[in-house]
């Protein structure tokens, strides 16, 4: 009877030593998940370990790539003006160059007009030929400082006829602009190229009163009656939308 007592004890004692095997339950799953995500959310949770000058520099990185794609049509707007200024000044060496014998009175006029602007051009403008044809130019006037117009670049067309300077030439902005005397075919309203022209008037003084209603519009000769009203009756949306369009068209 003892013996076989002491062998079931052995027995019992075997079966208690060999390791547990069983595969863990669903309880014992859903407890380690409860532990990963308890994790996860203490890491979401827990302060950034990055230094300041890290910080510092990644948002500089993440402004970085507006402040390039700003210079760059900075830079872009400055090749254009640079090559129409070459184009220009190449055009007026080759008008320059030529002999007035052989020219018509009107030609003539216009070659010593352009000796005269090239020389000594009007403030923020320039102007001078299309290519070969002198009675076709090209002009750029710099929207006035202090105006609604400010940091635009406008391009005009200059048409001038066989009877210039007796006739006056057609000046056309060929850069949509916000304003009462200036219409969206670019057809511009002013006295000089009218009833005030004079055969005394020149190319540099003409750029000069457009830069004037740039500066100075005169919503009582409206050649855009709407934008007068608003001038009249809201100057301060006229003026916004004035800016909006600059910003858009002219830079």
């Amino acid at each position: 009877m003892s013996a076989t007592t002491s062998q079931q004890r052995a027995t019992e004692e075997s079966f208690s030593s060999e390791p547990n095997n069983e595969t863990p339950g669903p309880s014992s799953q859903v407890v380690e998940q409860k532990d990963e995500t308890t994790e996860a959310k203490n890491n979401e949770s827990a302060p950034s370990t990055q230094s300041p000058e890290t910080k510092l520099v990644k948002h500089n990185l993440k402004n970085g790539s507006s402040d390039t794609s700003k210079s760059e049509r900075e830079k872009k707007l400055k090749l254009d003006r640079e090559k129409r200024a070459r184009e220009m000044a190449s055009a007026s060496k080759v008008w320059l160059s030529k002999s007035p014998r052989g020219l018509s009175s009107s030609a003539k006029r216009l070659q010593k007009e352009l000796a005269d602007i090239t020389l000594d051009p009007p403030p923020n403008c320039s102007a001078g030929p299309k290519g070969d044809n002198l009675y076709e130019w090209v002009s750029t006037i710099l929207g006035p400082p202090g105006s609604v117009y400010e940091g635009g670049i406008f391009f005009l067309d200059i048409h001038f006829t066989q009877e210039y300077p007796f006739k006056p030439p057609k000046v056309t902005f060929r850069t949509r602009i916000y304003h009462c005397n200036i219409n969206s075919q670019g057809v511009i309203c002013l006295d000089v190229l009218k009833d005030n022209w004079s055969p005394a008037l020149t190319v540099s003084k003409v750029l000069l009163s457009v830069c004037s209603l740039l500066s100075d519009c005169n919503p009582a000769d409206p050649l855009v009656a709407n934008i007068a009203t608003q001038y009249f009756t809201n100057r301060e949306e006229h003026d916004r939308i004035s800016r909006q369009w600059t910003q858009k068209y002219a830079t």
